[in-house]
Formats: C-alpha cells, structure tokens, sequence
C-alpha cells in the first residue's frame, strides 16, 4: 500500500513543479550563501594587505613622532565567518565583520558599519534559512490541504474505510509518503549544501540539520492537525495559509514593534554625543584636572610627566580615553537594552515556532545579534589591550623605527559560546508532539464517520 501511494503521490504533475520549484529556489540560496562566504573571505584577506601596507606608509610619512602615527593607525579586529554562515546569514549582511580601530576614542568607532544599499538590506538575503523558513511551508500546505477533504469530496474515504482493515495506518502512511518527500529534498539540499558551502561535519551542522527537520515535521503536524478537523479542501487551504501568515508575518511582525518599544535604543546617539562632548570639552579645561582622572584609571602610567608644552600626547590620549569613560554610562545602557532585545525574541520564541526556528539557525551560524553583541564586547577588549601597549611608547616618545609593526597582525574572534542542545531542539520536537497529537486524537475520534 505504502509504495502505491508513493507511486500515485510522486506522479503528480503538481508535485513534480513543486518541487522542481523548492529544488530551484534551495540551490539559489547556496548560490547565494557562496557568494556571501567568498565575499567575507575576500574582504578578510584584503584587511590584512590593507593593514600591513598602512602601517608601512605611515611609518614612512611619520618616523619621528609615535603618537602622531598612532592617531591615524588602524588596528583591524575580524569577526571569523562559519561556513555555516552561508545558510544563515542572519544580521551578518548588516553588521560588519570586520572592525578597524584607532587607539583613540572606542565609543565613535564601535558602530561603524559598511555602506549598504537600503532597499536591498529591506528584501534581504535569499538564503537557505529564507527557503527553509518561508517556502517549505508552502509547499508541505500545498501538499497536504486536500491529503483527506479530497477522499472524502470524491466519495472514495468510505470505499477505503470498508475494505482497509488498518484505517489509521492508511492515514499514517498517506502523510508518512509526503512526509519522506519532503525531508528527502531537505535532506538533498543539506547534502549539497556540505559540498558547495565545504561545511564541516561538525556538531553545529547536525543540529542545524536536526532543527531544520524538526521545523519542517511542524508544519506537517499543523497540516495533519488541521486536516483532522474534517473541513472541505477550499477551507483547509484557506486556513493553512491563514496560519503561515500568522506565524511568519503577522506575529513576528508585532513581537518585533513590542520589542522596539520596550528597549528603545535612545543612547545609541546620546553615546556618541557623550563621547564627542566628554573629549572635545576637555580642550578648555586644565591638564592638571585631565591628568589626575586619567592617573585614577591607569595608575601604572603616574610615572610619564607631562612636558611643558601647550600640548603633548599623554594629555591629547588622556582626552580621548576620558571622552570613552564619560558615556560609559550611556554606552553600559546601550549594550543592556540590546542583549535585552535578543533575551526577549529568544524568550517569545519559544511560543513561536517560526521564529524559535529562525532565531536558533542563526545562534548556531554565529549570525544572530548575540554573536554580534559578543563581537562589539571583544572589540573593546581588543582595543584596550592596544592602549595598554601602545601608551608607554607614546608617552615615553619611543623611536618609530624601534617598533616591530610587521608584528601587528590582524587579529580574528572566534565565537566559541556553546549551544545547549536541549534549548534548541525540545521547544520543536514539542510542537511536532503537541499538533500531531491533537490531529490524532482527532481522527481517532472521527475517522470512521468521515
């Protein structure tokens, strides 16, 4: 019975177009996240031989003074790209990967971002967590809408309830054939995905694999679900994609303008202005005061006197260091309400299942906000390990030439913050349980009278 129902099933011309479709539009998305990968690779590299030429020119355009090589000296900070990525681009197309930083003032610097085209940052990127997410469903709908109703339409469901002696089983297997299609092309574009994208077979793909077959056993379960409610095709079709709306516009869509208004993000331009204020303010007030401060916060540097100079570099960096301790306050409120953001979507994630699914992709292809977030925290490390080297050298006015730059490499983050398993795969595998258990219960109650 199985292999017949495959055979009428597979035959369909609606099917084969189907997923011929999904076929098409899976391979678009490698495409896509190939050319999103080669692009990241591309521009890592060219930061290093920007970095290292740089660095060559202003030593030979500024070899007396160390401090005025090191106000226009960039430092490059590189946010390591997983070949995962390019299944799940996530914010990755709008927060940059790469972070170039003077030793001067952190807060101006940190947000920087690429120039972008608005309107395509607003149609986003097709990759294959947009196919997964969006148009799987449509075709598991497409599929399944009529599973039953159209038995029933055609007056074929009582032929098939008398001379079948395992009436449940005919109905299991009837979507147990749709189901194995289904995960079949996943399951194939997954396979060309490890060779295209060269991903490592690595813990992160196995649950980005198992997350993505989850998600698509969902959506069976809320087809079977609602095929259990004994309505005509035309009203199935109807409300199933009344819930894909629901799930993928409508919902999301209000949970992203709750959570705008609960953590607005005021301090994003109070920091800067703070920043800007707390530095340039610092011009006409007295060194002595500037100094004693800046002393306060880095006691090991009490030794290195000031010259008796209307200017010197202890005191300009001192400035600049100040300016950064003074929207502090503004910048703590800022990195709060953000991680408060992605603590919420997370949370109401686990009441959606769409964007529990999406959220989840792009945790375990390090393109979420949280390794964003996470990226920004070692980017103010970074650049506080450049002060504390660099500042006995310009304090101490040390020879240019004395300087190993040929040392100063590009450094790369590499998010290692585990993924906990259970967080990712049980909010799904209930949904599966919670919708196929109420379709069967159902039809356990109503198969015979269908």
């Amino acid at each position: 019975m199985l292999t017949i129902l495959f055979q009428s099933f597979i035959r369909s011309a609606g099917v084969k177009i189907g997923l011929g479709f999904l076929l098409v539009a899976g391979l678009l998305s490698l495409l896509v996240g190939r050319q999103f990968l080669d692009r990241q690779q591309r521009n890592s590299r060219e930061v290093v031989a920007a970095q290292r030429t740089d660095l060559q020119r202003h030593v030979q355009f500024h070899p007396d003074e160390i401090g005025l090589l090191l106000y226009y000296a960039q430092f490059a900070l590189v946010n390591e790209t997983p070949s995962l990525a390019g299944l799940s681009i996530g914010q990755r197309d709008v927060n940059p990967a790469i972070q170039r930083v003077t030793i001067r003032g952190l807060e101006a610097q940190k947000y920087d971002a690429d120039l972008n085209n608005p309107t395509n940052l607003l149609l986003g990127n097709i990759d294959f967590s947009f196919v997964l997410i969006y148009l799987f469903p449509l075709l598991i709908i497409a599929f399944t809408y009529s599973a039953v109703s159209e038995e029933r339409e055609n007056g074929t469901w009582r032929i098939v309830a008398v001379q079948s002696r395992n009436l449940p089983g005919f109905l299991a297997q009837l979507f147990a054939v749709r189901v194995v299609v289904v995960l079949g092309l996943l399951l194939l574009l997954l396979g060309l995905a490890v060779v295209i994208l060269q991903l490592p077979l690595n813990a992160a793909f196995f649950l980005f694999a198992a997350t993505s077959v989850l998600y698509v056993l969902i959506w069976f379960g809320i087809c079977f679900w609602v095929a259990s409610l004994h309505l005509s095709s035309g009203t199935n079709a109807v409300l199933l994609i009344t819930v894909w709306l629901v799930l993928l516009l409508v919902v999301p869509a209000g949970l992203n303008q709750y959570i705008l208004s609960r953590y607005p993000l005021p301090e994003a331009l109070a920091t800067t202005v703070k920043q800007r204020k707390g530095y340039h303010d610092k011009w006409d007030q007295p060194q002595e005061s500037t100094l004693a401060r800046f002393y306060a916060r880095y006691p090991q540097f009490t030794h290195f006197s000031v010259p008796n100079t209307s200017f010197s570099w202890l005191w300009y960096y001192a400035m600049q260091q100040l300016g950064d301790e003074e929207s502090a306050r503004e910048a703590g409120e800022l990195r709060q309400k953000l991680q408060g953001r992605e603590t919420a979507s997370h949370r109401l994630g686990l009441l959606i299942p769409t964007l529990h699914a999406q959220l989840q992709l792009n945790d375990l292809a390090r393109s979420g906000l949280g390794n964003q977030l996470r990226f920004l925290d070692e980017t103010t490390r970074f650049h506080e390990r450049l002060r504390l080297y660099f500042y006995p050298k310009i304090f101490s006015n040390s020879p240019v030439k004395e300087e190993r730059w040929d040392r100063h490499r590009v450094t790369t983050f590499s998010d290692r913050t585990p993924i906990s398993i259970s967080k990712v795969l049980l909010p799904p595998f209930f949904f599966v349980l919670l919708f196929s258990g109420m379709g069967w219960l159902n039809f356990r109650r109503n198969l015979y009278r269908l």
